[in-house]
């Protein structure tokens, strides 16, 4: 728990986040127009989606397998019975003057997600509920000096919004919500996590009260459209209400936009409560039932989900616990691993500990500087893996290794043809390399005197000597095994 020191004493932060996934699906929740991003404004719009007179929804059933596929991936219950709501209120870019959402009687129940925090903490948030609802469409305010253009591509796509409890007590402790949610997200297919392009989004509910006390008055940050912003209006929203506080102010209820660019929260519109919105059933709509052959035939397609696939890393590969959370976090990057140790009937032809370090290090450094995905990575992982067989069987050193990587990259070739175009291969004849170390002995003799007379940190300017000498490419267990023999000599 993260604690404000406020001029009057110690202050507890208490956050509950509402997070609004897009569906991945092809369709909009109530009609067959398409999902795309980045279309031409108003191009993927039906007649439902605009609202046009006698036009009726038709729900998609791909979305609601997908909420279910999502609230068992959040170990939650799946309820049997949901209702769709109108949830009535106006903005220009919301054709029918209402949305259909859920409310009393939502699609999942009660769940939770376990974090992992910096310290090594690991924390159980509990998850409220999930709820299906189509999206508004979107306000255009900076194409045109004195008009607003609505683009309504947006309008009826298919969002899961999934509320948590009131269990985050600090930044750090959302920012790992949020990416665990993500993560799990994109495991099950559900939603991309694409926060960039909107289609994953966070209001912030956020209140301050003396630790252990009552809650105080929350405020809600709206529409926080990465998790660094979401620590910064965390971080700036608390303090905002604690200095209200002790300058003997009251904190009101209201919804607040979160400003990027100053770093700061300011004051959007008073809170509504839920009977501001007139919440009735959509009579359009039956109650949806599902069957129990429905939800387990879903169950049965989930896959291996982060925290599962984190154990099996340290119990079958004998990953540490750093080193696992770091390969799961994306799936992409925990197949690609999988690809590189070759574990294709669970016993890995490839170190995983050796191939850890290559992933979260060369790879990731390589990806970094040329900002790129790990789905479009120049190194394919067969091939990383092929690398590091050259250097399991002795063909090159671990230090030449790095060159051939470098060069990979770069060129999109395997490591053998490198190794075989460039004659890196790993010299292992001990008469050569005697041969080498006996010239570069003879060549430094003041130095070989040194060394004999106690200096013995000169071992590692002979070592450099010989793999200079040799252009890195002597074995050097064997150089350091020769070389010992002949200073001792």
């Amino acid at each position: 728990m993260s604690l404000i020191d406020g001029r009057t004493g110690a202050w507890e932060i208490v956050i509950g986040l509402e997070v609004h996934a897009q569906v991945i699906s092809e369709a909009k929740l109530f009609s067959g127009a398409p999902t795309a991003f980045g279309a031409e404004p108003n191009t993927q719009v039906s007649l439902v989606d605009a609202a046009m007179p006698g036009m009726l929804p038709v729900i998609n059933a791909h979305c609601i397998a997908q909420a279910v596929r999502t609230g068992l991936g959040l170990d939650a219950e799946i309820n049997r019975v949901s209702v769709f709501d109108r949830k009535n209120y106006f903005y220009a870019d919301l054709p029918q003057g209402y949305q259909i959402s859920q409310y009393k009687q939502p699609i999942v129940g009660r769940g939770t997600i376990a974090i992992e925090l910096p310290s090594g903490e690991t924390r159980s948030i509990g998850i409220t509920r999930l709820h299906l609802e189509q999206d508004a469409g979107k306000s255009l305010h900076d194409q045109h000096p004195s008009l607003t253009y609505v683009d309504l591509n947006r309008s009826g796509v298919a969002l899961m919004e999934i509320v948590s409890e009131p269990d985050i007590r600090s930044a750090d402790e959302a920012a790992a919500y949020l990416g665990k949610l993500r993560s799990i997200l994109r495991y099950l297919g559900t939603c991309d996590g694409n926060m960039e392009e909107g289609s994953l989004r966070c209001d912030v509910n956020l209140s301050v009260r003396r630790p252990g006390g009552a809650l105080g008055t929350r405020c809600e940050i709206k529409n926080v459209n990465s998790i660094r912003f979401v620590r910064q209006a965390i971080e700036y929203e608390a303090r905002r209400q604690v200095e209200v506080i002790e300058n003997g102010g009251t904190i009101e209820q209201e919804t607040r936009l979160f400003d990027s660019a100053k770093g700061v929260t300011r004051s959007m519109r008073s809170k509504e409560h839920a009977h501001d919105y007139r919440y009735f059933p959509d009579p359009d709509l039956l109650p949806l039932k599902l069957a129990e052959d429905f939800i387990e035939t879903i169950r049965r397609t989930l896959p291996e989900l982060p925290d599962a696939k984190k154990r099996r890393f340290v119990s079958a590969f004998g990953l540490g616990a750093y080193d696992a959370d770091v390969l799961v976090a994306e799936k992409e990057t925990a197949a690609y691993f999988e690809a590189v140790v070759d574990a294709r009937d669970g016993t890995p032809r490839r170190d995983p500990k050796i191939a850890a370090n290559w992933v979260t290090g060369e790879l990731f450094g390589r990806l970094n500087e040329a900002r790129l995905d790990i789905a479009r990575s120049p190194v394919a992982a067969p091939a990383l893996g092929g690398l590091i067989a050259l250097i399991a069987d002795g063909t090159i050193s671990g230090r030449i290794a790095k060159d051939v990587f470098a060069l990979m990259f770069e060129t999109g070739k395997d490591a053998a043809a490198i190794v075989a175009e460039r004659g890196l291969k790993q010299v292992t004849d001990t008469a050569a390399i005697e041969a080498e170390i006996d010239k570069v002995l003879a060549a430094n003799a003041d130095k070989l005197a040194e060394y004999r007379s106690g200096k013995d940190k000169l071992f590692g300017f002979f070592v450099g000597q010989v793999m200079k000498a040799t252009q890195g490419k002597a074995n050097p267990g064997a150089v350091n095994d020769i070389l010992r023999k002949k200073l001792a000599g």
